[in-house]
Parts: C-alpha cells; structure tokens; sequence
C-alpha cells in the first residue's frame, strides 16, 4: 500500500538476462539461471558455460551474495533512499549498470530496492533483479573493474596501516619496562562505590534545546571529577550505560545528555517521514555547546540542588564520545572546524569519487558558514582536561590544521571493519596529525563502527543491527571500561598511579582472538607514508585479469552494493 506513496509500481517488467561487456567481449546469463543455482544449487547450460570464470569457492560465494538478506521495510529503505546518503549509494551503484530505460539508472534501481524489499523472503539480491523495471541489466565492467581496482587499493592501504599500527605497538612494548601486570588491580571488575542516577531537564531557550540528561553521582564526600558521555548519531544515553556505571563505581560522576537534533528520535522521525534528514549541520556546533550549557547549569545546580551537595567537581573534566559524539570531545578539547579543507574535500567531482561515506555528514558543516564567520565557530570548552573519541569523523570536519589546535591529553580509538569513519582516514592518519605530546591511538582489530555499542536500544525507538555489523561487542565493551578509566583517572582525576595501564604492553596482556587490541603512542607521518608504499603494480594485475574475470568481479560489485545499502540504513 505504500509504494504507490513514493511513485513506485508493483506493475514492472521483471529483468531477465544480465550481460556483462568489457571492450568487444560480452557475456550474458539469465535471471532465471542464477535463481536456480542460488535456492537449489543447479547448475543449468547457462550458467555451466561459464564455470571457467568462476572457481569453486568463489561460485559458492555467489549463492550467498545472492541471498544475502537485508531486513528492512520499505517505508524505511525509502526514507533512507532518498537522504544525500541514500542518493550517493544509488549514483555509485547506477556508475556500472546501465538500462535501455530513458529513467536515469539510480532512479531504476531505487525502484528495485524498494519493491524487493517488500518481499515475504526480504532484500536480496536475487530479489532485487527480480524487480528491476527493465528486462536486461548490463553491467559496464571496465568501470566495475577500476571501482574495484579503487577498492581494493583502499583495503589493502588499510590492512597495511593497521599491520604498522600493530607492529609499532610491539616495538613500543618491547621497550617499556612494566610491573608484573597480574600484581595491577583488575580494572575490568567494577569498583567499591555505590552511585545514583538522575535524569534532569535542561532547557536552553536561546537555541530551543531541550536536554534531558542522565547524571551519575558516586557515593563520594569529597568532589567528583566529571565524565561526559556523548552519544553518536541515532543513539542516546543508553548506549554508554555500561561505561557511565563503571566510572561512577570508581568515584566519577557522569554527565550523559542526549543531543536532541541527532538522537534516537530524530533517527525514527526521518524512518516515520517526519524528518527529511538524520541530523541538520547545525548539530556541529549544537552538540558541543549542548555540553557546555550543561556543564554551566550543573555548576548553579551544585551549590543549590540538595542532590549534589557540592560533589561535583566541574573544573575537572574529562569526555567521551562515539561517531559524531568523537567529533564533539574533539571539539570541546579544542579542534576547530577547518572550513578550508572542508572546501576543499566537499567538491562535486571529489564527492562523486569517495567511498568514505562519513565525508558526506562532515560536508554538511559547509553550511554553518552562511550565518557566522570561521572565528565564532571555536567550540572549546577550558574545563575539559581530556577527551576520549571512538570512531570519530574527522578528516575534513578538523583536518590537520584543526586537530593540530588540541593541546589536552586525547585518545583515539579506532575499530579496523569501520565502514563508516573508515579507520585510515578517520583515524590512523589524523592521529599522526597531533601535535600534543600526551595522545594515544588505540586499534580495536576486528571491531566495527558500532562494536562499542553494542546492539540498539528497541525500548528506546533504536535499530537493531546485524550481528555482523556488531562484531563482539561483549570484549569491545570491556576494553572501553579497562582504558578509560586510567586514562580519565591519570589526567582528569590526577591520579599517576594508574599510567601504568597506558601503554602498549598493558593492552598486549589484555587483547583477546575474537577482538585484537593494539595501543601505540606514536605514529609519524613518515611511519605511516612507508607502511602504505605503492599499490601501482595491483592496480595493473586486476586490469589484466579483468577479461577473464568478467562474471566475478560483476557479482562483486552488486556484493559491494549490499554491503553499502547496510552502510546506508545505519550511518
């Protein structure tokens, strides 16, 4: 019933052979054989005849990338489809198929998704060729072959990165003489101290915000150095539960807002139809201030609410933040935003080429420009002592000129699988733009963008993920809690004591098989540029290989779709 709502038809032509051309060779196979193979592993004279292209494990392969299963509704993949997200996976994917259809390809292909997506058995590939609105697909190899070749430099750059990150950490761990950790208290347990939580309301009425904010306060006497948690984007202040009840049991009060223009709400309303985007650029600066308005309220709140009795220490305080809630600690710790290199990386023809998807949020902020000069948009706040940022965007948003301003102890931590702040760019390479002496980068090996997370929040109107995309979100967990503790304890709370967790040795002890840890404190430009060397002579490889490879790299490229449109419904 809600197709007809987005200009969709269940009255389509259903596409029958797709054929693949590369130069003067062009092969074809028809849909039907292709169902066949996939639902009950028959191998028809259609598919047989190109048995040759495809080895054994790579043809078993492609029944699962053709029943690979997306879980999603309609109404929500329409939503998605039609956000600048949406759009950019539709135009990179419609790059390489091509129609007899006057329709543009990304708008054929829209139309595919969606009606296969309200099929008893789900998305699939197989489903959505089924439903495409023309009867032939023709897949443009030569341009699925350098997209492939492209993706496949990125990749192995970033298999390479991490290997240095990983090495690097052995070095510095073979150097640092340690105490026996088994004699270290075991941080993973939670500490001695009971804590209440309150949720208050905040209300700015200067931007119309209303924060309602989850607060944790220990048991304490004395003043509690405050941590604030902020939560990335489609979440809230459930997500980091976990880590603002271990902090609290070690003495930290916690400040966790929920970022109203950003949160789980906002995320819901764009899936329901009552927003048009997952967050305005606006969010930039409104996140950051969001805390600074809460820090300044709870420092009236402190000498007057009977609940806090002057327990708070607000001159001491340290953030933690995920996905654009890195973004926002990095702010707050100082990084300014760089309008130059957002200029710069925001161009048409540089955005029509990224396969960094998070380029696209951070090119939003482009837009703050119209009403305030650059100098207004310093989101510092001077109470912060240090800022954790996990998986944080931050390759244009700050660049190297904005993340070479923070001067406060910070750590990075990056997860390797991150499809959506990819960990080369996002992470590894800025982290070699830091300028201050006290920085550390931490590699989640195995990890993804929402392994820290976990899986959302169905109370609170939040998507649940696939495990896939989660990874082991139980140990990933546990290393949030084991490093920042030390770290808010070593440089927000003043205690030295526990820099002996800091380094690449402690965290060698505690890696696990299901999720590697690697922690370096240093990483040079010089370091990086040697691990990444060339990749000129696998660009050439694949381009040789592409005549006989026809079949496989086209199925490939779909595989890469799927891939994407996840990438798309959760970022």
């Amino acid at each position: 019933m809600v197709l007809p709502t987005f200009g969709i038809s269940n009255s389509v032509l259903a596409a029958e052979r797709i054929y693949a051309s590369y130069s003067a060779l062009e092969l074809s196979i028809s849909v039907t054989a292709l169902e066949n193979y996939a639902k009950a592993g028959v191998i028809n004279e259609d598919l047989a005849a190109y048995q040759q292209y495809l080895p054994l494990q790579q043809l078993q392969e492609l029944r699962r990338i053709l029943l690979n299963r997306v879980k999603v509704s309609p109404v929500v993949l329409s939503q998605l489809l039609y956000t600048p997200q949406g759009e950019f996976l539709l135009h990179r994917l419609a790059q390489v198929i091509q129609t007899s259809q006057p329709e543009p390809g990304f708008g054929a292909l829209r139309s595919a998704l969606i009606l296969a997506s309200a099929e008893s058995s789900g998305l699939t590939l197989l489903n959505v060729l089924r439903k495409y609105p023309t009867s032939s697909i023709r897949l443009d190899v030569a341009e699925t072959l350098e997209i492939a070749t492209e993706l496949d430099k990125l990749v192995n750059q970033t298999h390479r990165a991490i290997a240095a990150v990983s090495q690097k950490s052995k070095i510095e761990a073979a150097t640092i003489s340690q105490p026996n950790f088994s004699q270290l208290p075991d941080l993973e347990f939670p500490g001695k101290l009971k804590s209440q939580k309150y949720t208050l309301k905040f209300f700015d009425s200067t931007r119309n915000r209303l924060l309602l904010t989850d607060v944790y306060i220990p048991n304490v006497q004395n003043p509690a150095p405050v941590i604030v948690i902020s939560h990335g984007l489609g979440l809230d202040s459930s997500n980091f539960q976990y880590l603002a009840t271990h902090l609290a049991s070690y003495g930290f009060a916690v400040v966790v807002p929920n970022h109203p223009g950003s949160d789980a709400k906002q995320l819901h309303s764009l899936l329901n139809g009552r927003a048009i985007e997952v967050a305005e650029p606006g969010e930039f600066q409104d996140r950051p201030m969001d805390v600074t308005y809460i820090l300044n309220q709870l420092q009236k709140d402190n000498q007057s609410d009977s609940r806090f009795k002057n327990r708070l220490n607000l001159q001491q305080v340290g953030v933690f933040g995920q996905s654009l809630g890195g973004y926002t600690a990095l702010a707050l710790a100082g990084a300014k935003i760089n309008f130059e290199q957002l200029k710069q990386d925001c161009q048409p023809a540089a955005l029509q080429n990224t396969w960094n998807m998070s380029l696209l949020l951070q090119c939003r902020a482009l837009e703050l420009r119209i009403s305030k000069s650059d100098k207004d948009y310093n989101l510092r706040d001077e109470r912060v002592k240090a800022a954790i940022a996990v998986n944080p965007i931050t390759s244009s948003i700050f660049g190297k000129a904005g993340l070479s301003q923070i001067k406060t102890p910070t750590m990075i931590v990056s997860s390797s699988d991150d499809t959506v702040a990819p960990a080369l760019s996002e992470q590894i390479l800025p982290f070699s733009w830091f300028a201050n002496s006290q920085k550390y980068l931490v590699m989640l090996v195995g990890g993804t963008h929402f392994s820290t997370i976990g899986n959302g929040n169905p109370a609170n109107q939040q998507v649940a993920l696939p495990a896939d995309m989660i990874g082991d979100a139980s140990q990933a967990r546990r290393y949030m809690n084991v490093l920042s503790l030390p770290f808010f304890e070593s440089y927000v709370a003043g205690r030295p004591k526990y820099i002996s967790y800091l380094n690449a040795a402690y965290t060698q002890s505690i890696s696990s098989k299901s999720l590697g840890l690697s922690l370096v404190e240093s990483l040079s430009k010089t370091e990086l540029a040697q691990a990444l060397g060339s990749d000129r002579r696998k660009a050439q490889y694949y381009q040789k290989k592409a005549p006989n490879s026809i079949l496989n790299f086209g199925f490939w490229m779909l595989d890469v779709g799927v891939a994407m449109l996840h990438v798309t419904i959760f970022i």
